[in-house]
């Protein structure tokens, strides 16, 4: 596949500079028929039958196995979500952490990981996002750090498997901004958090949840899915592997969409992602303050006299978006593997 092809298969790239996959990346045409087949499909024949929901489970069962081989784990460790904030919540209560417990993380994380710390019962220990200070802050009371591999605010890329094998210390990896934009390799962590509909251009609410050991994790917000078979008190045999935290029911038109938008990847996305991001910090210099970063967001300070939101807005005008990151007074661009030299000079002539 060319980058040309690439490129095409999103409509919203003929005339958008389309620089936000950080929030959403950009839907491909097939993906939105696949979705819309399932639809129609429910419609016509509607949402019943054994055959409905045997394929539902075996669409199910072939994200999971997709999902897994992107991050180069079992298909067994692998649980479906609407969210990494799903993953986060379904992670720290299952932990039952209390208040002799500490919790090491960063002041830059999202609140999709900040919000289920907050709310855990253990002392939630912030430090800077910087490796050393991460390591000093962890004590033997530290039962889990819980960090992004990229950050949202500025691209910043932490060390997780390092932190993971200096401390000794179990680690949930907030994935939302890495899987899909840069190789991810989950097998020496613990936990990670996967988004959909960020870098892997997939539906909305869609994600997943990588638990190395599922056994040792408590399901502490269990659902219809999370049993093999249940008695009628309650009590329950959980399902094999990591499908005992799965949360959310999920149309057979969002797994299935999914799944064509990871089809949609081409084996340079990674390579590509890489490239135009340095291109995008080269056409920024000099124009604004460009934060440091090693992966595919660049996030960059306003000139002097603007707020994030008006050049926001400003951008937006001109048909380039990107976004303001709140708190942090900066203005965060993502390069995608689908990203032209172009949209970078529209970005640059628009700044």
């Amino acid at each position: 596949m060319t980058f040309a092809e690439a490129r095409a298969a999103f409509p919203v790239l003929a005339h958008i500079a389309y620089l936000n996959a950080g929030t959403f990346g950009p839907l491909a045409r097939k993906t939105v028929e696949a979705m819309a087949a399932e639809q129609q499909a429910d419609l016509e024949q509607g949402r019943s039958g054994a055959s409905y929901f045997e394929r539902w489970l075996e669409l199910r069962d072939e994200l999971r196995t997709r999902l897994a081989g992107l991050v180069r784990v079992a298909a067994e460790q692998v649980a479906l979500t609407a969210s990494t904030t799903d993953g986060c919540n379904i992670v720290i209560a299952g932990l039952d952490l209390g208040p002799e417990d500490e919790v090491v993380t960063t002041n830059a994380e999202h609140f999709g990981l900040l919000g289920p710390l907050r709310v855990s019962g253990a002392r939630v220990v912030v430090t800077p996002p910087d490796p050393d200070r991460i390591l000093a802050a962890v004590t033997p009371r530290t039962r889990l750090i819980a960090v992004s591999q990229v950050l949202w605010t500025t691209g910043q890329l932490l060390p997780v498997r390092e932190l993971r094998e200096q401390s000794g210390v179990p680690i949930l990896v907030d994935g939302a901004q890495s899987v899909g934009a840069i190789p991810v390799d989950a097998a020496a962590l613990d936990f990670l958090t996967i988004s959909g509909q960020k870098w892997l251009c997939g539906p909305d609410a869609t994600g997943a949840l990588v638990v190395a050991d599922p056994e040792r994790l408590r399901i502490a917000r269990p659902s219809f899915l999370s049993k093999e078979s249940s008695e009628p008190d309650g009590r329950f045999a959980p399902r094999a592997g990591a499908r005992r935290f799965e949360p959310n029911w999920l149309s057979m038109g969002t797994v299935a969409g999914l799944i064509a938008a990871l089809d949609l990847a081409p084996e340079w996305r990674y390579e590509r992602s890489a490239e135009t991001t340095s291109r995008c910090r080269a056409a920024l210099e000099g124009k604004v303050e460009v934060l440091p970063g090693a992966a595919t967001l660049v996030a960059f300070r306003p000139p002097e006299g603007e707020m994030p939101e008006t050049i926001v807005t400003r951008l937006h005008e001109a048909a380039v978006v990107v976004r303001a990151i709140p708190g942090f007074e900066l203005v965060r661009a993502s390069c995608g593997w689908w990203t032209s030299d172009d949209d970078l000079g529209r970005l640059a002539a628009a700044l």
